[in-house]
Protein backbone atom coordinates (compact mmCIF):
# COMPACT_ATOMS: atom_id res chain seq x y z
CA UNK A 1 0.00 0.00 0.00
CA UNK A 2 1.23 3.59 -1.07
CA UNK A 3 0.62 6.05 2.08
CA UNK A 4 0.77 10.16 0.94
CA UNK A 5 0.77 12.91 2.71
CA UNK A 6 -1.20 16.32 1.41
CA UNK A 7 -0.73 19.13 3.38
CA UNK A 8 -3.98 21.23 3.18
CA UNK A 9 -4.42 24.93 3.95
CA UNK A 10 -7.44 25.01 2.09
CA UNK A 11 -5.88 26.84 -0.74
CA UNK A 12 -7.13 26.77 -4.45
CA UNK A 13 -3.36 25.77 -4.75
CA UNK A 14 -4.23 23.10 -2.13
CA UNK A 15 -6.91 22.03 -3.95
CA UNK A 16 -5.14 21.04 -7.11
CA UNK A 17 -2.62 18.52 -5.35
CA UNK A 18 -5.98 17.15 -3.62
CA UNK A 19 -7.44 16.41 -7.07
CA UNK A 20 -4.08 14.95 -8.75
CA UNK A 21 -4.31 12.11 -5.37
CA UNK A 22 -7.92 11.51 -6.06
CA UNK A 23 -6.48 10.80 -10.12
CA UNK A 24 -3.34 8.93 -8.50
CA UNK A 25 -6.55 6.77 -6.72
CA UNK A 26 -8.53 6.25 -9.57
CA UNK A 27 -5.55 4.32 -10.74
CA UNK A 28 -4.65 2.48 -7.55
CA UNK A 29 -7.14 1.89 -4.93
CA UNK A 30 -4.58 0.63 -2.35
CA UNK A 31 -3.81 4.88 -2.48
CA UNK A 32 -3.20 5.63 1.75
CA UNK A 33 -4.18 9.01 1.84
CA UNK A 34 -3.25 11.57 4.24
CA UNK A 35 -4.83 14.89 4.89
CA UNK A 36 -2.42 17.32 7.32
CA UNK A 37 -3.26 20.80 8.01
CA UNK A 38 -1.02 22.77 10.58
CA UNK A 39 -2.21 25.60 12.64
CA UNK A 40 0.71 28.05 13.49
CA UNK A 41 1.14 28.27 17.21
CA UNK A 42 0.50 31.75 19.11
CA UNK A 43 2.56 34.14 20.77
CA UNK A 44 3.43 33.55 24.62
CA UNK A 45 1.39 36.72 25.32
CA UNK A 46 -1.90 35.51 23.64
CA UNK A 47 -1.51 32.26 25.55
CA UNK A 48 -0.58 33.90 29.14
CA UNK A 49 -4.15 35.38 28.50
CA UNK A 50 -6.40 32.38 27.09
CA UNK A 51 -6.62 29.22 28.66
CA UNK A 52 -5.54 25.99 26.91
CA UNK A 53 -8.50 24.61 25.83
CA UNK A 54 -9.46 27.53 24.01
CA UNK A 55 -6.54 27.58 21.92
CA UNK A 56 -7.18 23.91 21.38
CA UNK A 57 -10.67 24.22 20.45
CA UNK A 58 -9.65 27.39 18.07
CA UNK A 59 -6.99 25.49 16.14
CA UNK A 60 -9.12 22.71 15.80
CA UNK A 61 -12.05 24.94 14.05
CA UNK A 62 -9.28 26.83 11.79
CA UNK A 63 -7.92 23.57 10.88
CA UNK A 64 -11.69 21.99 10.32
CA UNK A 65 -12.03 25.12 7.81
CA UNK A 66 -9.02 24.53 5.84
CA UNK A 67 -9.52 20.46 5.28
CA UNK A 68 -12.96 21.42 4.39
CA UNK A 69 -12.61 21.91 0.47
CA UNK A 70 -9.91 18.77 0.56
CA UNK A 71 -12.73 16.58 2.51
CA UNK A 72 -15.51 17.89 0.41
CA UNK A 73 -13.65 16.67 -2.77
CA UNK A 74 -12.87 13.20 -1.44
CA UNK A 75 -16.19 12.51 0.15
CA UNK A 76 -17.81 13.60 -3.00
CA UNK A 77 -15.78 10.85 -4.77
CA UNK A 78 -16.50 8.35 -1.80
CA UNK A 79 -12.45 8.18 -1.73
CA UNK A 80 -10.90 7.09 1.96
CA UNK A 81 -8.57 8.95 4.08
CA UNK A 82 -7.59 10.45 7.73
CA UNK A 83 -7.44 13.99 8.31
CA UNK A 84 -4.72 15.35 11.04
CA UNK A 85 -4.10 18.58 12.27
CA UNK A 86 -0.78 19.72 14.29
CA UNK A 87 0.29 23.26 15.57
CA UNK A 88 3.71 24.11 15.08
CA UNK A 89 5.97 25.20 12.27
CA UNK A 90 4.65 24.17 8.81
CA UNK A 91 7.37 22.68 7.25
CA UNK A 92 8.71 20.94 10.41
CA UNK A 93 4.86 19.39 10.88
CA UNK A 94 5.19 18.32 7.21
CA UNK A 95 8.08 16.70 7.73
CA UNK A 96 7.35 15.10 11.04
CA UNK A 97 4.20 13.92 9.83
CA UNK A 98 5.38 12.39 7.12
CA UNK A 99 8.13 10.18 8.70
CA UNK A 100 5.63 9.39 12.24
CA UNK A 101 3.00 7.86 9.19
CA UNK A 102 6.06 6.38 7.38
CA UNK A 103 4.92 7.93 4.18
CA UNK A 104 6.38 7.41 0.63
CA UNK A 105 5.98 10.55 -0.23
CA UNK A 106 4.04 13.76 0.11
CA UNK A 107 1.99 15.82 -2.72
CA UNK A 108 1.81 19.55 -2.24
CA UNK A 109 -0.12 21.95 -4.10
CA UNK A 110 1.85 25.16 -5.06
CA UNK A 111 1.30 28.65 -6.77
CA UNK A 112 3.32 29.27 -10.64
CA UNK A 113 5.79 31.31 -9.92
CA UNK A 114 8.62 32.73 -11.58
CA UNK A 115 12.44 31.32 -10.36
CA UNK A 116 13.11 34.93 -8.99
CA UNK A 117 10.51 35.21 -6.86
CA UNK A 118 10.87 31.54 -5.36
CA UNK A 119 14.24 32.58 -4.61
CA UNK A 120 13.71 35.76 -2.27
CA UNK A 121 10.53 33.81 -1.11
CA UNK A 122 10.06 31.50 1.85
CA UNK A 123 8.50 28.69 0.45
CA UNK A 124 6.78 25.85 2.67
CA UNK A 125 6.93 23.94 -0.50
CA UNK A 126 10.89 24.54 -1.25
CA UNK A 127 12.17 24.00 2.49
CA UNK A 128 9.56 20.74 2.50
CA UNK A 129 11.43 19.79 -0.71
CA UNK A 130 15.12 20.80 0.98
CA UNK A 131 14.00 18.63 4.20
CA UNK A 132 11.99 15.58 3.50
CA UNK A 133 12.88 12.38 3.56
CA UNK A 134 10.68 10.77 1.21
CA UNK A 135 9.34 12.11 -2.37
CA UNK A 136 7.74 14.96 -2.83
CA UNK A 137 5.39 15.34 -5.70
CA UNK A 138 4.57 19.26 -6.32
CA UNK A 139 1.86 20.11 -8.45
CA UNK A 140 1.13 23.40 -9.80
CA UNK A 141 -1.55 25.69 -9.13
CA UNK A 142 -3.03 29.06 -10.02
CA UNK A 143 -0.30 31.53 -11.47
CA UNK A 144 0.98 33.64 -8.91
CA UNK A 145 -0.44 36.93 -8.09
CA UNK A 146 0.60 39.91 -9.91
CA UNK A 147 2.52 41.98 -6.69
CA UNK A 148 4.46 38.11 -7.27
CA UNK A 149 4.72 38.24 -11.23
CA UNK A 150 5.84 41.66 -11.37
CA UNK A 151 6.51 43.57 -7.73
CA UNK A 152 9.07 41.39 -6.06
CA UNK A 153 11.32 41.64 -9.82
CA UNK A 154 10.78 45.06 -9.82
CA UNK A 155 11.84 45.53 -6.44
CA UNK A 156 14.39 43.50 -6.70
CA UNK A 157 15.82 45.08 -9.90
CA UNK A 158 15.06 48.57 -8.23
CA UNK A 159 17.03 47.90 -4.77
CA UNK A 160 19.90 46.19 -6.76
CA UNK A 161 20.28 49.46 -8.97
CA UNK A 162 20.31 51.27 -5.89
CA UNK A 163 22.92 49.41 -4.75
CA UNK A 164 24.71 49.74 -7.31
CA UNK A 165 24.50 53.67 -7.28
CA UNK A 166 25.91 53.51 -3.74
CA UNK A 167 28.31 51.48 -4.49
CA UNK A 168 29.94 53.50 -7.47
CA UNK A 169 29.32 56.34 -5.32
CA UNK A 170 31.66 54.74 -2.12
Amino acid sequence: MLRVLVPSDGSRNALHAIRHVLHEYDQNHALDIHLLNVQPPFSALICEHSSKIARTDFHQEQADAALAPARRVLDDAGVPYTAHSKVGDTVDCIVDMAAELHCDGIVMGTARKSSLVRLVESSVTNKVLERAHVPVEVIAGESASTLERVGIPAGIGAGAGILALWMAAN
